[in-house]
């Protein structure tokens, strides 16, 4: 079975968003016909985004490793390759890796007259490891 990553890592994700180290390859850069960008994220074990909201909601489509996935006053739920979420518009959330395994995601995030995505507060320690609780 491979289980080598289908797209390359790109380039390190800004750390004033995410805890731990995350790399973005942009696949599909927004345009005046097409206006979806998609990346392709890679969360090494323990990282994860800051919680945010997304406008015009997000689709994660989970590629490989083991990730994490929650909308503020939700449980966090496990992502395994072969997942898809929806995100819906304007809900906080935060996406990531498990402790002890990377996570691969592509991410579809439509552009909106008002902004792609609003960054908010880090996910605490507390909130990340609330699925052992």
């Amino acid at each position: 079975m491979d289980t080598s990553p289908i797209f390359p890592k790109g380039q390190r994700a800004p750390a004033r968003n995410f805890t731990g180290t995350v790399w973005v390859q942009p696949l599909i850069e927004a345009d005046s016909a097409f206006n979806i960008p998609v990346g392709y994220v890679t969360f090494e074990p323990g990282a994860r985004s800051h919680w945010h909201r997304h406008a015009g909601g997000q689709v994660l489509l989970a590629l490989g490793g083991i990730g994490y996935y929650q909308e503020r006053g939700k449980p966090i739920q496990i992502l395994r390759k072969g997942d898809a979420v929806k995100c819906p518009p304007n809900v906080p959330h935060w996406h990531g890796a498990s402790p002890t395994v990377e996570f691969r995601q592509v991410a579809i995030t439509p552009n909106t007259a008002t902004g792609r995505v609003t960054w908010l507060q880090p996910v605490s320690d507390k909130e990340y490891n609330s699925l052992d609780k």
